[in-house]
């Protein structure tokens, strides 16, 4: 299965990392967001993506282009010719990136629906390139592959960003629970589609308003509920989070060895 990773995106709530680098570049641990999020769906037998890009996607392109300088350390002998021999790399990862240039104000519908003809007749994982989870891509599939229908989206429940208070009708605070995780389950951004997703696209739509509206009023759309870890990088704070988190080898996201 291919993996289309939306990865185009400005980034304006994370300005203080972003206004220089597109946000899938943001580094966790020394390593951009992007990377680690590869990581988890090689680690789940994904090894071909497409990688929509958008702002600042020449970084994107140039860190595949160099990708093990990157990634391992290196020894770059200089003289009559310049040689470079990388270290750690024993565990090399063994994928194909195709980078599409999907525009810098384009829409996460209008971007998947430039890849088209980079997906063939099977079926596809989407997702955004911001986003980690210690998900089970092959349940997230076996899932798809039981309902038929054509598209299935991930579901989850986020933890709350604030405390929750119960308030009694003499205005008495009878509980008082901080952050919480939510009732409510919302968007995880992990999708398998089949290739007639590309019939509800358009070049100028957001995929998460009337291509998912309609597949939801078709009864074509199903969720799969993901009660793991999951969290994005919207912010400062969760960028913050997510590094506090590798730091102490606490990263539940981190599935491979």
């Amino acid at each position: 299965m291919k993996a289309v990773i939306l990865a185009g995106g400005l980034g304006t709530r994370l300005r203080e990392e972003t206004e220089y680098k597109p946000k899938p570049m943001v580094e966790i641990g020394g390593k951009p967001i992007l990377w680690h999020l590869m990581k988890i769906l090689s680690t789940n037998g994904i090894n071909e993506f497409i990688v929509c890009l958008g702002y600042k996607g020449e970084q994107i392109k140039n860190f595949f282009l160099n990708y093990k300088t990157y990634i391992y350390d290196s020894t770059i002998y200089i003289g009559s010719q310049i040689e470079t021999v990388q270290h750690n790399g024993l565990d090399s990862d063994n994928w194909s990136v195709t980078l599409v240039d999907t525009g810098s104000n384009t829409l996460t519908g209008g971007r998947l629906a430039k890849i088209r003809n980079y997906i063939g007749k099977e079926n596809f994982l989407c997702t955004y390139g911001d986003g980690l989870s210690n998900i089970n891509i092959h349940e997230l599939k076996d899932f798809h592959n039981t309902h038929g229908k054509i598209a299935t989206v991930t579901a989850v429940r986020p933890i709350s960003r604030f405390g929750h208070l119960r308030i009694n009708d003499s205005n008495t605070v009878t509980s008082f629970e901080e952050k919480p995780i939510s009732s409510d389950w919302v968007n995880g951004g992990f999708f398998i589609f089949k290739p007639e997703i590309f019939n509800f696209l358009d070049s100028d739509c957001s995929l998460e308003l009337e291509p998912l509206k309609e597949l939801s009023h078709l009864g074509e759309l199903k969720s799969y509920k993901h009660n793991g870890f999951w969290q994005p990088m919207d912010t400062y704070r969760e960028f913050q989070y997510l590094n506090e988190m590798w730091e102490k080898d606490l990263a539940p996201w981190k599935i491979w060895s």
